[in-house]
């Protein structure tokens, strides 16, 4: 800490300390073989040692606490805890006293004292104390400003402060992708990193959506009827490491039925992040509203419904389309199926399909086969506005695997 006091003597004086946890304290074993000049000495004073623990001296694991030794770090997420004490060391009464205790971060000032009130008298050798506490928002400096205020017996008023400067560290990276489906759904992976240097147990992580979305968390495995997380059963997080958490947002019914409004949402919703680090430290972040880019469906959106993973061979299958008008008009839609050199399409090409009207949607069956096995993408489907003449085409809609009809399909 940074501390500027006024060389001004006065009646009181202000202390002001951190209030931390202890941590465990651990020793660094010295050992050396028997053979050598120190012999077994070493050996004997570590298990003489009441710090270590008896049939692990040589392991650096601790029993003891040990208070805190310096102001230690200040993690954002966390609450800052602060004791102040303001002590009469004159030999005289003084009278209407006020502590004051604001925190200066880069954007605000907040008054953190318990009472605003003044005490009417302190007498010799007594003393004010308070304890403050803060959940720290910001990054960056913070200095934490102690004013005191007094009388002193021949009516004199005196004032001084003391300035604390401490910084609030980063203590997670979090970094976020997103990957729209065709069905309107989309998927949010976000990878947390520990970039503290102690370890974490996290104790929730889960995702906030915004009002026109359902989330489903994709960080748990049912096995025997039992749902584990991903991570197994130690949710710990050691320094620098990264972990990633997998989401599923689905737009809810009133609102995937508007398909105009859905395409252009791009607020997801925000990450809310509990931890606890040494004896149990709570800390908390919750992000800002995470954003996608909105997907670019143009005026007509041709999504795929059902289509089957494994076909035969030069035979039919079916699949379902769902065409959406995502544009502010009517539309009068002719659809147009082009083969391509593995794919072929059963059924009349340049039907009409009819009037669409906005953010409408109508679906389509159709049937085609393929004539070359393997890995197969599905393309050659047109769609033409015949109003504005204007033809969407769309391929590499899907995949689909075509094995020989000897095979069996599991």
């Amino acid at each position: 800490m940074d501390v500027n006091q006024s060389k001004q003597e006065h009646l009181l004086a202000l202390k002001v300390m951190r209030l931390t946890k202890p941590t465990l304290f651990t020793n660094i074993p010295v050992t050396c073989e028997e053979r050598d000049l120190p012999g077994n000495l070493f050996n004997q004073l570590m298990k003489d040692d009441p710090s270590t623990v008896k049939g692990a001296e040589t392991l650096m694991l601790g029993e003891m606490l040990t208070l805190p030794q310096n102001f230690g770090n200040i993690f954002l997420g966390e609450t800052f805890s602060s004791y102040i004490s303001v002590h009469n060391d004159s030999n005289q009464v003084v009278k209407d006293i006020l502590v004051k205790a604001d925190l200066q971060t880069s954007s605000q000032r907040l008054n953190l004292s318990a009472s605003s009130a003044a005490v009417a008298e302190l007498k010799p050798d007594c003393c004010i104390d308070d304890v403050i506490h803060h959940e720290v928002k910001e990054i960056g400096t913070h200095i934490l400003v102690c004013a005191v205020s007094y009388t002193t017996q021949t009516g004199e008023k005196m004032y001084f402060r003391k300035f604390f400067k401490f910084q609030v560290l980063k203590p997670l990276d979090v970094k976020t992708k997103f990957y729209n489906a065709e069905t309107d759904e989309v998927f949010l992976e976000a990878q947390i990193q520990n970039i503290t240097t102690s370890p974490m147990f996290m104790e929730k992580v889960s995702l906030e959506p915004s009002m026109m979305y359902s989330v489903a968390e994709l960080n748990t495995v049912d096995t025997v009827g039992k749902s584990e997380s991903t991570f197994g059963a130690r949710t710990y997080l050691q320094p620098m490491d990264t972990r990633q958490y997998l989401y599923c947002l689905k737009p809810k019914q009133e609102f995937a039925e508007k398909a105009g409004v859905i395409k252009g949402v791009t607020v997801i919703g925000k990450l809310d992040i509990v931890w606890k680090t040494n004896l149990g430290e709570r800390g908390r972040l919750q992000t800002s509203q995470l954003q996608r880019m909105a997907p670019g469906y143009g005026d007509v959106r041709l999504s795929l419904e059902t289509i089957p993973d494994t076909v035969n061979l030069e035979e039919p299958f079916d699949i379902t389309c769902k065409i959406t008008n995502c544009s502010e008009r009517t539309m009068d839609l002719v659809l147009e199926m082009c083969n391509t050199n593995s794919i072929h399409w059963c059924g009349v090409s340049g039907r009409q399909l009819g009037k669409l009207h906005p953010s409408s949607s109508l679906h389509l069956a159709l049937t085609l086969l393929s004539s070359v096995q393997g890995l197969q993408s599905v393309s050659g489907l047109r769609l033409t506005d015949t109003f504005l003449k204007r033809t969407y085409e769309y391929d590499d809609i899907a995949q689909v695997c075509v094995v020989s009809s000897g095979v069996k399909q599991s």
